[in-house]
């Protein structure tokens, strides 16, 4: 990999990260045009821990709502009178929404990094995953806000969220519908979305780290792994207040055509052997 590769490879994660159209079956759909083995843990473990620029975007974007959510989190620890404010209930929520995917991305890792990181998978997630996405945009009445979350919404939507594992599916796509099926409005889900991607990208990006770091040293090379993680941050933290302006005011229906087209087009490249599968 070369740093213009990685730049690119940095950007492309940045501004998918939280669009609801899967960062990784973009990841995975570049890395392969590229020229990658999409089986080549150096590849795997780079997509991965490049997600954590996105994540301290993020973080960034939404530091006034962590400075007040955390310490009521804590007061609610030591105060029944306190776990009824909203802030404490939406730290549990946060919380418990992101236990399924800890435990589905440590139950099917090698899975996740070898099977499914095929571009059939990628495809057809990204046209399926759309009808879920235009039925939860259309059905969803959007009368719940965040003061409504409660313990069961976010294990519902954690759940979900485990479909994610799927490159093609994206987890702010999973998140974001089953938010939408639970009646909470696109604001709402957006943002629930944006703090559950929190501690699953940042367990996920510390991990890979930590058990690939000689990998990294010897494939792909540290220079290009931290050059595109800045970029991805840049790039994600403009993605993040375009998207959440974006969807006090419109549908995810631009979402869910660009996915379908996507799927359509990389089925047919398959189709043709114009590209590889994995």
């Amino acid at each position: 990999m070369n740093i213009f590769q990685a730049i690119l490879l940095g950007a492309v994660e940045g501004i998918t990260e939280f669009l609801p159209v899967s960062s990784t079956g973009h990841l995975t759909i570049m890395e392969k045009l590229m020229g990658f083995g999409l089986d080549d843990p150096d590849i795997t473990a780079f997509t991965v821990i490049i997600q954590s620029g996105a994540v301290l975007a993020t973080i960034i974007f939404l530091m006034k709502d962590i400075v007040r959510i955390v310490p009521a989190f804590f007061k609610g620890l030591a105060s029944k009178t306190a776990r009824e404010h909203p802030d404490f209930r939406f730290a549990v929520a946060v919380l418990l929404g992101s236990l399924p995917i800890v435990i589905a991305g440590l139950t099917f890792k090698d899975t996740i990094e070898t099977t499914l990181r095929s571009l059939w998978f990628v495809a057809i997630a990204l046209i399926l995953w759309s009808g879920v996405m235009a039925f939860a945009d259309h059905a969803a009445t959007q009368v719940r806000h965040e003061d409504d979350i409660t313990w069961k919404d976010s294990l519902i939507i954690g759940v979900v969220q485990c479909l994610a594992v799927i490159p093609g599916v994206s987890r702010s796509g999973s998140t974001m519908s089953a938010g939408l099926l639970r009646d909470f409005d696109r604001v709402t889900v957006t943002k629930l979305s944006f703090f559950l991607s929190i501690p699953a990208l940042t367990g996920a990006s510390i991990l890979q780290g930590v058990e690939e770091y000689d990998r990294i040293s010897g494939g792909v090379g540290w220079v290009n792994t931290i050059v595109a993680t800045v970029v991805s941050f840049v790039v994600a933290y403009f993605a993040v207040n375009w998207l959440l302006k974006f969807v006090a005011k419109h549908s995810y229906s631009i979402f869910i055509f660009y996915r379908i087209a996507l799927g359509s087009l990389l089925i047919l490249l398959l189709s043709t052997g114009t590209i590889a599968a994995q």
